[in-house]
């Protein structure tokens, strides 16, 4: 089992995993296909709200998923499909996709399957639903039970399961915006000390006023979209939505069925930063402890890595911790280590970002290119890094995810191309 700090008794063995599916919806569109292209170009997709008011606000605009009118085919009843909220769609459409990709039949889903999830807003639109009806109609309690019983986030993985006839332990994990790394981290974890031998992970999080008028209220937000992360004059993030999710199998599992096998996971790392709540240290103590346990367990060095999708908010402070960040951990081989944040096409996705830009990460290596920041105009000083700011191809062997969250929750992914 594991020691203190994700570090591994050498002289033991552990299972490899593999990913054989990936599902994935933002802004950008739906599915791998409709993605690809504009990540790859750098486009940014930001749209005015139109889920709710923003009149009052000083932004209007975020990266607002464009959902089409029905869900995939699912084994939900009717009474089910019309109590759906926007974050359990989003979900099941990128989950469709995966176990499509991965080719798993009725009896692999029948089998103990791991369900790991990372969000941080959950099913937030039902609360706010219960909270205008108590506030408007404070004596009328008709369907008030029902959106407690579905803003509980394990209802949301409850209603995965039933969609597609899923049996297996659920894991609900709702570290800020580092959860949707978390979740796969977790899951990565369960597949190697041979917990279990198959699993779904992933993150999500749909927009929402109260999430999206908090961040606003706390001017986080940038009032010249599109952000611009590691820009020199970034002046805020911007917020989005949207879901991925992982099929994750061990190696014996995928070659027993003769699978395709996208890429492997071979490196989580994870550490807390307890300077402050909202704050990351300004040197990125706790990022580069992440990267330096993620790259311990999988047993690369920085020069083996040839590119890292940045946390990169494009917030002034959060932005310098992870440069520093990177610069301690790469040291001499920094400026061979391409970085971009597609935050800047998007906007964060809370704690559906760590899941997605793990995805974006997949399709990298998978195409052997790199998704470039085109919203920068003068790189911060603390960019003596490769900043990606144009779509160019690559020769990639290795990839880094950063995941970083409020409350100092810290998380790295690695993936490598399956050999």
């Amino acid at each position: 089992m594991p020691t203190g700090n994700g570090q591994l008794h050498r002289n033991q063995s552990y299972n490899r995993v593999v990913i054989s599916g990936a599902g994935i919806v933002t802004s950008m569109g739906l599915g791998w296909e409709n993605s690809t292209d504009g990540f790859r170009a750098g486009t940014q997709a930001f749209r005015d709200i139109t889920l709710f008011d923003t009149s009052r606000q000083r932004v209007h605009q975020a990266g607002q998923v464009m959902l089409p009118d029905h869900l995939p085919s699912t084994r939900l009843k009717k009474r089910q499909l019309a109590r759906i909220d926007r974050a359990s769609q989003l979900l099941i459409h990128v989950t469709a996709e995966a176990l499509k990709q991965s080719s798993w039949s009725a009896d692999d889903l029948g089998e103990d399957i791991a369900i790991s999830l990372g969000s941080s807003a959950g099913a937030m639109f039902c609360g706010e639903k219960f909270t205008q009806s108590a506030i408007e109609q404070p004596n009328h309690r008709v369907g008030q039970a029902s959106r407690i019983h579905l803003y509980q986030t394990q209802h949301q993985a409850r209603t995965l399961e039933d969609a597609f006839g899923i049996q297996g332990l659920v894991n609900i994990i709702s570290n800020a915006c580092a959860s949707g790394a978390n979740a796969i981290g977790h899951a990565f974890r369960l597949l190697k000390y041979g917990l279990h031998q198959k699993a779904i992970a992933g993150g999500y999080d749909a927009l929402s006023q109260l999430v999206f008028a908090g961040f606003d209220s706390l001017q986080a937000l940038t009032t010249t979209l599109p952000p611009r992360p590691f820009d020199a004059n970034r002046d805020g993030l911007a917020l989005g939505e949207g879901a991925a999710v992982l099929v994750l199998e061990t190696l014996d599992s995928a070659r027993q069925r003769n699978a395709d096998i996208l890429a492997e996971i071979c490196g989580y790392g994870t550490a807390t930063d307890i300077h402050h709540l909202a704050q990351p240290h300004p040197e990125g103590d706790a990022a580069l402890s992440s990267m330096k346990s993620a790259c311990h367990e999988a047993q690369l060095n920085p020069q083996d890595i040839q590119y890292i999708n940045s946390h990169g908010t494009g917030t002034p402070k959060n932005d310098i911790a992870e440069g520093r960040a990177i610069q301690r951990w790469a040291g001499a081989h920094c400026n061979q280590v391409c970085v971009s944040s597609t935050k800047a096409s998007i906007g964060h996705l809370l704690g559906g970002a760590g899941a997605v830009e793990t995805v974006i990460s997949l399709m990298a290596l998978q195409g052997q290119w790199l998704p470039p920041t085109t919203t920068i105009h003068t790189p911060d000083p603390v960019c003596t890094f490769d900043l990606v700011r144009e779509s160019r191809d690559a020769r990639l062997d290795a990839v880094l995810s950063n995941s970083f969250g409020f409350g100092g929750a810290n998380a790295t992914l690695i993936l490598k191309k399956f050999a």
